[in-house]
């Protein structure tokens, strides 16, 4: 069985899609679509930055949601590879939850970009910058990980936000709380903890006022019948109903992305095969979380000359 991957934040760089964009007729679809979406140039940002405009999350989340489609349009115009004839599951990472939903067909993909632009600027508008911060644990255990968000909340909020493989787990929260995290770290047998570059505290409580925002955006907005199940976030569970996902979408912008938890259920549901569209992050968090599975990253031409050859 086969499950395609769909990553998150963080996966953005200058460049990306260009040499997609360059070879492609399908990949150019893509990215004037999500432009004519956003009434602006993402597509230019993408190829030329700044980084910092990039990185911003209004533009990295539709910006990294638009690449993987590409790569997925490419495979299927292209390749003649169709996910609902070649995967059995589809999953993604904190946004990359909206990508696999255009992907399965819950989403335009018009939609999905306005949703992941107004996603990115909710997450933004919640907390005052300098407020809130994050940190990944390397060397944490989700149970480690959890005792130490609690020593270090003092009051504060300090949560586990990604829980994504056995040796790595994000917390998210009060700056000072996650500063009091990264200090403790050590003491309590973690290796290291380490302050994330991010604009925003995402996936804690004091994400509520963009859960709000997407919730009536979702009422707008609603998830149609998608073709292939999909593993959620919260639940790292399969979903096959629209109303249900719409609620675990809200739920998410405030919820623990329990990656690692999903990665084990698709693998219990049958899963020896994972193959990430648009980045090459997911795929070495699998890695370390299953074993005796295949792991495939497809981000460029090669990439997706590779993949076509294998299925």
């Amino acid at each position: 069985m086969r499950a395609f991957i769909f990553p998150g934040q963080g996966s953005q760089k200058v460049g990306m899609g260009a040499e997609l964009a360059e070879a492609s007729a399908a990949a150019r679809e893509v990215f004037e679509e999500v432009d004519d979406a956003l009434g602006e140039k993402l597509s230019a940002i993408m190829r030329e930055g700044p980084e910092e405009t990039l990185t911003l999350t209004e533009n990295a989340q539709p910006a990294i949601m638009a690449h993987a489609i590409a790569v997925l349009r490419v495979l299927e115009r292209e390749g003649g590879l169709k996910i609902a004839d070649k995967g059995d599951c589809v999953a993604g990472h904190s946004l990359g939850e909206y990508t696999a939903l255009c992907a399965a067909g819950a989403f335009t993909l018009a939609d999905t970009a306005r949703l992941l632009r107004l996603r990115g600027l909710a997450m933004q508008a919640a907390v005052p910058v300098g407020v809130g911060a994050m940190c990944a644990l390397l060397g944490a255990d989700i149970d480690k990980a959890t005792a130490l968000a609690q020593a270090a909340a003092e009051g504060e909020v300090c949560q586990v936000a990604n829980d994504n493989d056995p040796g790595q787990v994000v917390l998210s929260g009060h700056k000072g709380a996650i500063e009091r995290a990264v200090a403790m770290a050590k003491e309590r047998g973690i290796k290291r903890g380490v302050i994330l570059p991010v604009s925003a505290p995402f996936h804690c409580s004091l994400m509520q006022p963009a859960a709000e925002a997407m919730d009536e955006a979702l009422g707008r907005t609603h998830p149609a019948p998608f073709f292939l199940p999909l593993y959620a976030n919260v639940t790292a569970a399969a979903v096959t109903d629209p109303g249900e996902e719409r609620r675990l979408l809200v739920e998410q912008v405030t919820g623990r992305v329990r990656w690692r938890e999903s990665v084990l259920a698709m693998k219990e549901g049958g899963v020896d095969r994972f193959v990430e569209l648009g980045g090459k992050v997911l795929g070495p968090m699998v890695s370390r979380t299953v074993e005796d599975v295949a792991v495939t990253s497809v981000v460029t031409m090669a990439d997706i000359e590779a993949l076509l050859k294998e299925v």
